[in-house]
């Protein structure tokens, strides 16, 4: 019986591990001159998922704070599922983006990307970061 309960958490946990990595596996990254490009077209939503405190001290211009509105994400997010959303963390090695990203797949959007650079990136570029309100 106790070998069964092991073996039942170890697949519950790969199947977890398989949900996390899904976006992963469907989003592809976007350039930083294309998402340039859709913020002053206002044409993208971005999702920040480096947590409340770092979204106050500076985020992607209008970006929405993922810790805040996870809960009731699909309020933040627009109508059409074919919208672009974009979902970003701290660097090229963070792999938190896939929180946001999941999070807007699993709402049924079908143009969800990653911006690998990150805040780092955007910065490293010169762009200006926007301070919570």
């Amino acid at each position: 019986m106790k070998r069964m309960l092991s073996v039942m958490a170890a697949v519950g946990l790969v199947a977890a591990l398989g949900f996390i990595s899904l976006a992963g596996d469907k989003v592809e990254d976007i350039s930083l001159e294309d998402l340039k490009k859709a913020i002053a077209d206002k044409k993208v939503t971005l999702i920040d998922v480096n947590g409340t405190d770092s979204y106050k001290k500076g985020h992607l211009p209008g970006a929405v704070d993922f810790a805040s509105v996870k809960d009731d994400l699909a309020k933040s997010l627009p109508a059409e599922k074919d919208a672009l959303i974009v979902a970003y963390c701290g660097s090229p090695q963070c792999p938190a983006y896939k929180q946001g990203a999941n999070a807007a797949l699993k709402l049924g959007y079908t143009n969800v990307k990653h911006y690998a650079g990150g805040l780092k990136g955007w910065t490293e570029a010169g762009e200006k970061l926007e301070a919570a309100e």
